[in-house]
């Protein structure tokens, strides 16, 4: 088994947070923590998959709590270079049609757009296709 590894970097007005390793119940927490932290630094977060080797149901619960926490507030979350074997799970539910996923990270990047509220690369607002649907209650 791999040592699970996180990095996060500035890309523009965006945060950048890299996972390498397996992501499972056992680093659920600290996946979560991470995530926290990221969104604390900027209202637009970008969560590179693309070097992860395995993902269980809840990495993908850390991941909607934080797409949709962030989207609440106003902000961006969006995947890059996740492998459809392990986000499966975020397709059979009909997220995968909402939460905006990239293949790589430059294009989530550009996705994001250089300031908040302007338009996205593509000419639309990135924001549009993330917002989680409105509960009633």
């Amino acid at each position: 088994m791999a040592e699970l590894r996180f990095s996060m970097e500035p890309h523009g007005a965006s945060v950048v947070v890299s996972v390498q390793g397996e992501l499972d119940v056992v680093s659920s927490q600290r996946f979560d923590d991470y995530l926290s932290e990221a969104s604390s630094r900027s209202d637009r977060v970008i969560l590179d998959l693309s070097a992860v080797d395995f993902m269980d149901t809840t990495a993908l619960a850390v991941i909607v709590r934080h797409w949709r926490r962030q989207v609440a507030a106003g902000g961006l979350f969006l995947l890059a270079g996740a492998r459809y074997r392990y986000i499966k799970a975020l397709w059979i539910t009909g997220l995968a049609d909402r939460l905006p996923m990239y293949d790589t990270v430059g294009e989530a990047v550009a996705a994001a757009g250089p300031e908040p509220g302007t338009e996205a690369a593509g000419g639309h607002d990135a924001r549009e296709s993330g917002e989680p649907e409105a509960t009633a209650g």
